[in-house]
């Protein structure tokens, strides 16, 4: 078995990228609705990508299959979990939100068993995932969970997102792939088609005043998490699994807390360290035996 050392590293920057998308989602919601900026940086990472494939002289593929995995993934993938965890986390905490994404590796690991042939579900995996679900409590303290049963429409929205993701993920895992930057822009025009018109709708941009730090978060937002995030996204799924791939989920709390020690001068604590330790040992677990071994 090849060793996956760069799908490896590739899944330690998609973690790094998505948790520091907190940072620049707080930054732009402070002077830009949550639909608009989701609208926004659609709009910046399928811009990008275009101008990607006309460097390389190429489109995208339309057939029946592509067009499918954009119109999921841009939808489901994108738009619908990230309107929903923007509109739970008005009325929950943001501890209590990463603790109901926490469901999100283990749908995936469930469907992954009837529908992956090549990641059935065994003992090894599930004690993976609660060592990374462990690694989730160990970040946000069990005090987080003194809010479940409150704000019951919230807590669903977030579940639905996490259910969103793992259900995307294991559709991804199970359709042919071609290039990154291929799947990336149709999935990005979709979440462009589909978050601008709701916008309009629900927040009528054009009467917005956007601050400049704003219009910054909103571009790198799309540059970064958004369009360099979606080339990498499908090669992770393909080469790793989509049960490895989940266990991202867990680490993105813990990188963001980290990302608050080195940009906001928060205070590092050991249970940031516990719980990275965690997460990793759950990914570890979560591999086969060969794979771990590799």
């Amino acid at each position: 078995m090849r060793n996956h050392i760069t799908d490896y590293l590739l899944l330690l920057l998609l973690a790094l990228m998505w948790s520091a998308s907190f940072t620049l989602i707080k930054v732009g919601v402070a002077t830009i609705g949550p639909v608009t900026l989701t609208a926004a940086r659609m709009t910046v990472a399928a811009a990008a990508l275009a101008v990607c494939l006309a460097i390389r002289r190429t489109g995208i593929p339309l057939h029946r299959r592509a067009v499918l995995l954009y119109l999921v993934v841009g939808f489901m993938g994108n738009t619908l979990p990230f309107i929903l965890i923007g509109w739970g986390e008005t009325r929950i905490d943001s501890s209590l939100a990463a603790i109901m994404m926490g469901v999100m590796p283990i749908t995936t690991f469930v469907l992954a068993h009837y529908f992956v042939p090549d990641e059935p579900m065994t003992a090894r995996k599930v004690f993976g995932i609660c060592l990374g679900f462990g690694g989730l409590l160990t970040l946000v303290g069990w005090s987080a969970l003194a809010g479940v049963g409150e704000h019951a429409l919230g807590q669903l929205a977030v579940l639905a997102a996490a259910v969103c993701y793992g259900v995307t993920t294991v559709f991804v895992r199970t359709q042919p792939t071609f290039a990154g930057v291929q799947m990336g822009a149709g999935v990005t025009i979709v979440g462009m088609a589909t978050s601008v018109p709701l916008a309009f709708v629900l927040e009528a941009p054009l009467s917005m005043t956007p601050a400049a730090a704003g219009l910054a978060a909103a571009v790198l937002l799309g540059l970064f998490p958004t369009a360099l995030a979606s080339m990498i996204y499908f090669r992770v799924i393909r080469n790793l699994g989509a049960t490895t791939f989940s266990q991202l989920n867990y680490a993105i709390p813990v990188f963001g807390s980290l990302w608050g020690v080195m940009l906001l001068g928060e205070l590092l604590q050991l249970r940031m360290l516990a719980a990275l330790g965690l997460v990793l040992a759950g990914v570890y677990f979560v591999q086969s035996k060969i794979a771990g071994r590799a």
